[in-house]
């Protein structure tokens, strides 16, 4: 579970520093921080929700593509809109659509080659 959370944790850390370089906002930890957190927020919720309906035959918490990364990924992406618009940090609908599909790429994307790689044998 906590390599799959630090996952996480990094890929939305690196959409943030990615999404501040593009629109030259700055990379600096105040501005870092002040962007990541509502996404952080959302994603620690993404987790708990894994964590309390953890089902025993899921062993590796959290490296699903479905749900476990859809859970992730929703909770992220809706979780840090709701947090940035009552923080008045702004949420453009454009900006949603990018947040979105970028997110999208790191917390699913991740996940689906983990599976490629780490598949079981069928039989």
């Amino acid at each position: 579970m906590l390599p799959a959370f630090g996952i996480d944790v990094v890929l939305v850390l690196v959409f943030v520093v990615l999404g501040r370089r593009s629109h030259a906002e700055g990379v600096t930890m105040a501005g870092v921080a002040t962007t990541w957190w509502p996404f952080l927020a959302g994603l620690c919720l993404g987790w708990a929700l894994l964590v309390i309906g953890r089902r025993s035959r899921a062993p590796r918490l959290g490296y699903r593509v479905l749900p476990d990364g859809g859970t992730v990924w929703l909770t992220t992406l809706t979780g840090g809109m709701a947090l940035r618009a009552l923080a008045d940090q702004g949420v453009a609908v454009s900006f949603v659509v990018v947040a979105a599909v970028v997110l999208a790429c790191f917390l699913l994307g991740w996940r689906a080659l983990y599976r490629l790689r780490f598949r079981r044998p069928a039989g």
